[in-house]
């Protein structure tokens, strides 16, 4: 798999292999990475072409002396207001204009990218009865990363992300702002210069641009590509710690989790065991304590069982795992799913009315995401916590200190900001799920908060990564003390490299911030590939 040399841009390098086919079959988080990290382009399948135009040109006759809600009335609690033939394009525009009302940060690229890619996805299943001028110009905007400025604040969810997805339309129309190569212009100016025309509203692109989920889809995608990350990590870190303590093997045996019946845990022991490989560290418990000389003693020296943050890994991190793929099933669901309304269905040519635009299914995964990562986090700085107190390893000096205790301090300053961000992950916890308010004049009586809640889940999984940096700086000071490099595993040594080719071994006291950034950053662009 490619990865990125940039966590908060799109990447810049020219695409140099095949474009991705979208409009064909489901894309898959690895599309997705390869579009968004990757510098790969996109094309648009010929038969979802097809489909679009059938899709415009049935809606076009069918709409004829009929009353469809967004083609000719008004919209939500507006509806019962007729249209006239006269005023049916100012509708669309008005629609894009007045909606673009988006406040707080923007959101950073990727996630732009992506919520576009997912609008396209949408778009090119031919249910929309839009133009294929809009899929065609969105399908160049994104391969020429001109990127509609859109921002975190707006979206309730419910009859689509319309603030954030009436910043993607109104970019469209040459209206607003885009960001090009990391600068802010007015989108007409970057069209122009691009030669690219501004879409031409026919009587259905407004409606169905904000009406759809591709804003919390589009950062989702990107929340499951960054979780991805960090868990593989705190699998990695995991084993190597259960390494450099001579953990027993048997917690990770294929025995004692098979009679477990959850396949999470099943498959971050089967990790583990394979991390392991090659390592004569973990030590085989019926080489140590099932052998008749080892009953001499009343009291052992030796610890029979290691603290659940080392023996447990396969019960906390496999429901983590299980809840990243129950949301990655969800999420690229909706990102194939026809998201708008009204569904305009040209072969049983009829158009059916209802709420597809509804983010439920979105905001519920992630919320469960962040609770899931959040524990992850806590997992974390549990096994940092660990190897920071002589007390509880009985192998390490205090904080991991290669200095003069008392004078130095090793790495005790850079607990305080792990345990700090694992609690702001605990506070950020409650379920947007549930935080349904009433608006558009109770129209819209029930909504998802769905864009709220994946933004939400973003800041967890990145404050995940933080926690996830320091504690590598301290496995990696651990395995430095101990002097067993040399006997890890060679995926935990690989790791190991890694973290020491940013952060060299703690040997004096300095500030750390600047190093730990790049730990940060590594663990955010290397994707492991161990799950």
């Amino acid at each position: 798999m490619p990865h990125s040399h940039s966590v908060n841009g799109v990447a810049s390098a020219a695409p140099t292999t095949q474009p991705v086919l979208v409009g064909e079959a489901r894309l898959t988080l690895d599309d997705f990475h390869a579009v968004l990290y990757g510098g790969r382009h996109i094309s648009l399948a010929p038969a979802a072409l097809e489909r679009v135009a059938a899709s415009y040109e049935f809606l076009k006759r069918f709409s004829t002396g009929k009353l469809i809600y967004g083609i000719n009335t008004g919209f939500g609690p507006m509806a019962q207001y007729k249209i006239g033939d006269a005023d049916l394009h100012a509708l669309q525009l008005n629609l894009i204009r007045s909606h673009c009302t988006g406040l707080g940060n923007l959101l950073p690229p990727l996630e732009i990218k992506a919520l576009m890619l997912a609008r396209l996805c949408s778009l090119l299943r031919g249910y929309s009865g839009v133009h294929p001028e809009l899929v065609h110009l969105l399908g160049e905007l994104i391969n020429r990363d001109l990127l509609p400025c859109i921002y975190e604040h707006g979206g309730v969810g419910a009859s689509g992300d319309l603030v954030q997805l009436a910043h993607l339309a109104l970019a469209l129309i040459g209206e607003g702002e885009v960001l090009d190569r990391g600068r802010v212009r007015p989108a007409g100016e970057a069209l122009r210069e691009a030669g690219l025309t501004p879409l031409t509203i026919h009587f259905r692109e407004g409606l169905a641009l904000l009406n759809g989920t591709s804003a919390m889809a589009g950062v989702g995608v990107v929340n499951l590509l960054a979780a991805r990350r960090v868990i593989n990590w705190c699998l990695l870190l995991s084993g190597t710690i259960n390494q450099l303590v001579e953990a027993y093997d048997d917690a990770v045996s294929a025995e004692l989790n098979a009679v477990k019946l959850h396949p999470g845990q099943a498959a971050v022991a089967a990790a583990l065991r394979t991390l392991n490989e090659g390592s004569d560290l973990v030590r085989q418990r019926h080489e140590v304590l099932y052998k008749e000389e080892n009953h001499a003693t009343d009291v052992l020296t030796d610890k029979v069982q290691e603290y659940y943050s080392l023996r447990c890994v396969p019960q906390v991190l496999g429901p983590v795992l299980d809840a990243f793929r129950q949301a990655e099933q969800v999420v690229l669901d909706e990102v194939a799913s026809v998201n708008d309304n009204p569904v305009v269905d040209f072969e049983n040519e009829n158009v059916f009315h209802g709420g597809n635009f509804h983010g439920d299914y979105v905001a519920f995964e992630m919320d469960k995401l962040k609770i899931a990562i959040t524990k992850l986090a806590m997992l974390s700085e549990r096994q940092l916590n660990y190897l920071l107190n002589d007390k509880l390893n009985q192998k390490l000096p205090p904080f991991i200190n290669t200095g003069k205790l008392g004078l130095n301090f090793g790495l005790q300053g850079m607990q305080f900001t792990a345990t700090s961000t694992v609690a702001e992950c605990q506070s950020l916890c409650m379920p947007v799920y549930v935080h349904s308010i009433p608006n558009n004049n109770d129209n819209q009586d029930i909504v998802s908060m769905g864009t709220n809640a994946a933004v939400i889940a973003r800041k967890v999984i990145g404050n995940a990564a933080e926690v996830l940096a320091i504690h590598a700086v301290a496995v990696m000071q651990a395995v430095d003390h101990l002097g067993v490099a040399g006997r890890l595993s060679p995926r935990c040594r690989a790791a190991y490299e890694q973290v020491r080719a940013v952060f060299p071994q703690v040997l004096a006291d300095q500030p750390h911030f600047l190093r730990l950034r790049q730990v940060v950053a590594l663990i955010q662009s290397e994707d492991l590939g161990l799950l």
